[in-house]
């Protein structure tokens, strides 16, 4: 006898089976079903033991002789995902915990654990999905958006300095900017208010790419310009930085007063912007004290040893 046959009757004792349609002239169609009228779960089980079934000998057998029956957990419908079967299990974290650590601690204290001792199957599969999958998604297109941000504002400074290591000195400023933003953060969420680093905050690093480098825009280009009329590295380094100190703090402190209050404000709907204030307000503070040490300095750097391969003003040949 087949396990499709033995399945077929089976399924009439305990969901029942569709076994044909009726319908009348001009009237939608309806399924007919035969099941048992037994509803509790042990006496189904009995009567199925008990059910009479027809081999092809033409013998009447009871179901129990020809198959075994076990009963255990299972899913009341078989999905599958790319022709796999699955399982889909549903995780909400609490609402006092960042999605993010839900899942790296679902990752680290379930997923690998459980892999690492062996008890799954070789052919079974742990995936991420839903909101998880989304996150992780959205994290690796904001780092291409990151990478994709800083070649735009290398080959942009390139073309305007005619130069292409005066954008490696701008662009030293991105990862002062990125400790004071993760300083600002964890301030904001010390004495303000709890505020994880989610895509939403992230972008403030993102904003600060484009902030962050007028500083040192501003001193490069001065530092270039004198040296262009004939200054020395240490006469142009000193003059830039007189000459645009002024102006870098007066930008500086006006923006950090118009970010003051979109980080520490407090009350309905401030989380959504709380972060991205405090990166923005960490990141430009800290850059801004550090540009006028380091930028000059590397600047310096830079263009001794540039001069010592790359002469500036070589003598003319006799």
């Amino acid at each position: 006898m087949a396990s499709s046959e033995l399945a077929f009757v089976a399924d009439t004792y305990i969901d029942g089976r569709k076994i044909g349609e009726w319908s009348r002239e001009g009237e939608p169609k309806i399924d007919v079903m035969l099941r048992s009228d037994v509803r509790d779960e042990e006496e189904a089980r009995r009567m199925l033991e008990d059910a009479p079934v027809a081999t092809k000998q033409g013998d009447v057998v009871p179901f129990s002789v020809l198959a075994e029956l076990d009963t255990k957990l299972g899913p009341t419908v078989v999905r599958r995902v790319e022709r796999r079967r699955s399982v889909t299990l549903q995780v909400t974290p609490p609402d006092n915990v960042p999605f993010e650590a839900a899942i790296d601690a679902l990752q680290t204290k379930v997923i690998e654990p459980l892999i690492a001792s062996g008890e799954l199957p070789p052919n079974v599969t742990i995936n991420l999905g839903g909101s998880a999958g989304k996150l992780k998604a959205a994290q690796t297109q904001f780092a291409w958006v990151l990478l994709i941000a800083l070649l735009i504002s290398f080959f942009l400074m390139a073309a305007l300095f005619e130069d292409f290591l005066a954008p490696v000195v701008v662009l030293v400023t991105i990862p002062l900017a990125a400790a004071g933003g993760v300083i600002g953060l964890r301030l904001v969420n010390q004495f303000v208010g709890e505020q994880p680093l989610d895509i939403m905050s992230a972008v403030g690093f993102l904003i600060l790419i484009g902030v962050v480098v007028n500083n040192a825009i501003l001193i490069v280009d001065r530092a270039m310009g004198r040296l262009r009329e004939g200054a020395s590295i240490e006469e142009s380094i000193n003059g830039a930085v007189a000459d645009r100190v002024r102006p870098i703090f007066m930008s500086t402190f006006t923006s950090l007063a118009g970010l003051l209050p979109m980080a520490v404000a407090v009350g309905a709907g401030s989380e959504l912007y709380r972060g991205v204030g405090a990166i923005l307000l960490g990141g430009l503070f800290l850059s801004t004290i550090l540009t006028l040490f380091v930028v000059p300095s590397l600047f310096s750097l830079i263009w001794r040893v540039r001069s010592v391969f790359v002469p500036q003003n070589p003598e003319p040949a006799e």
